[in-house]
């Protein structure tokens, strides 16, 4: 039975704690910066599958603002679920993503090769701001 996306998210980072808990630090939907292009540090990917039994593939992709160029792809990531209950959380990291130029690049879920979801990650350029007194 193939499971349900729970979830997706985007983070900075990703820690689990001695009880299996994730904590996800600094949750995100747009990245800001002054000049172009933008080489981004560290991106995670956080995903929950639920409400299905079997074993699947998930892979991750970020496209450019075409919606069609694919501007960096993750490694395959196993979902193992032994039945309807089980859950199984997946954290991808991309480090030091390049971003060309502002837009609204998107993410994809892909389950065994089919897109399960697709949302965007804003990307914005943001003037610096002006020394008080300045005209």
């Amino acid at each position: 039975m193939i499971p349900d996306l729970q979830s997706s998210v985007i983070c900075d980072d990703v820690r689990q704690e001695i009880n299996g808990k994730f904590m996800l630090i600094g949750l995100f939907d747009v990245i800001t910066a002054q000049q172009f292009p933008l080489m981004f540090p560290r991106i995670c990917v956080v995903t929950r599958w639920c409400g299905g039994e079997g074993a699947f593939q998930q892979v991750t992709r970020l496209l450019k603002p075409d919606q069609t160029t694919v501007l960096v792809k993750g490694q395959t990531i196993p979902v193992r679920l032994q039945n309807a209950e089980a859950t199984a959380t997946n954290v991808e990291v991309f480090i030091n993503t390049g971003f060309e130029q502002p837009g609204a690049y998107w993410v994809e879920i892909l389950l065994d090769n089919d897109l399960i979801l697709r949302y965007p990650l804003r990307v914005a350029q943001i003037n610096p701001a002006k020394p008080a007194g300045s005209t």
